[in-house]
């Protein structure tokens, strides 16, 4: 059969490998086209566009890259158009992807959505638009298919968060040898720096994280370079010694930090997932900001918070986001009480979450679908 998939950034990219790789081993003869990165690129798929073409953040810069996210989406609906796929799948990436589904759906292609859109956390309108557009969805929070089932009336297929493999998969590097490679210091404890993947909100994360160097200068800072930016943009946050810089190693980096300061997002529940304790960070632009926090409803803003309902981890956010408050939160977690505890919690977020398996659950549901309308029709 065929399929086409749509990620529009470095997590899609992951999560979409891995989903690429699970259904390959169930359908030996699938055809594959993909938006997505270099991940599913080396599965074998053929990348049509790489999310680095696609990532504005906010609102503002959204509205400022119109021009060209228009002409990504009806790029994207002749490619598909032409393809003619099976099953047209979308990972996240609510902005594009619901766009890309009305106009699918009308076509008379079958639609599939995993890791779907957050409209628990704004714009919960958008749910007329899901249950119009998308044939299948799969939800990989706990709360999630109740949230639609109960509330919505909308089946959903909960298949476990696909970090769980991600990580279980992967060999613990020894902290020594990692430290050699990457020339940090032999004996210094690492502070993780995961400032996001767009270059409007790591210029305004790095600016306030590495305002710490000095407090806590018998650490050493290590900055987890995106994906989606060259090393050279990293290169003025450089600043001291007490600064260093990896780039596609931030799992490894994460098994060997004593702690972190995370921006809000996925990463947030990565760096739960390798038990670190960590500080969650959120600043975006000030308009931005203003039109978010008037359609976003929620109590917390980190994953990990969320899935827990409770604050297990400090979030610091807008202008409470500053050195005060930062060296504040993060004093308590490098050694205590308030270490033990959040690690604690980082076990129940783990039962949590569902299990192994969530790219062969997705899989296995997305190929079962579609043979099932084909032979139906």
């Amino acid at each position: 059969m065929t399929y086409y998939i749509i990620a529009g950034e470095a997590s899609g990219d992951l999560h979409g490998s891995n989903l690429i790789k699970a259904i390959q081993q169930k359908d030996s003869k699938a055809t594959i086209r993909c938006w997505g990165g270099d991940k599913m690129k080396d599965t074998g798929a053929t990348l049509v566009r790489h999310y680095k073409e696609l990532a504005f953040m906010g609102f503002v810069e959204v509205l400022t890259n119109l021009s060209a996210i228009f002409k990504n989406i009806a790029f994207c609906k002749n490619d598909i158009a032409i393809f003619k796929p099976d099953a047209l799948i979308f990972i996240d990436y609510s902005g594009f992807n619901l766009r890309i589904a009305k106009w699918a759906k009308e076509q008379g292609i079958r639609t599939h959505y995993y890791i779907a859109p957050q409209i628990w956390a704004s714009r919960e309108g958008r749910i007329k638009k899901i249950k119009r557009d998308i044939n299948a969805l799969y939800v990989i929070l706990p709360f999630e298919k109740d949230f639609y089932e109960t509330k919505h009336h909308y089946a959903a297929n909960f298949v476990g968060h696909p970090l769980l493999d991600v990580i279980a998969d992967r060999p613990t590097p020894n902290a020594t040898r990692f430290k050699t490679e990457n020339n940090l210091h032999a004996t210094k404890p690492i502070i993780a720096l995961l400032p996001g993947s767009r270059k409007q909100e790591v210029e305004k994360m790095l600016a306030v994280m590495l305002s710490l160097t000095e407090t806590f200068n018998s650490y050493q800072f290590v900055i987890a370079g995106a994906p989606s930016l060259s090393k050279e943009f990293y290169a003025p946050f450089l600043i001291n010694n007490n600064v260093a810089f990896i780039e596609n190693k931030t799992y490894d980096l994460l098994s060997c930090a004593t702690a972190a300061l995370v921006t809000s997002g996925t990463a947030t529940l990565e760096t739960a997932l390798f038990n670190v304790p960590q500080v969650v960070c959120y600043k975006a632009n000030w308009l931005s900001y203003q039109i978010a926090k008037r359609i976003i409803t929620l109590k917390y803003i980190s994953l990990v918070n969320l899935i827990i309902d409770a604050p297990v981890v400090t979030e610091l956010i807008q202008n409470s986001f500053n050195n005060k408050n930062l060296t504040a939160a993060l004093t308590p977690l490098l050694d205590g009480d308030k270490r033990t505890k959040q690690l604690a919690a980082y076990k129940k977020l783990s039962m949590k979450l569902g299990g192994a398996g969530a790219s062969k659950k997705t899989a296995t549901l997305i190929i079962q679908k579609t043979k099932a309308f084909l032979e139906s029709t």
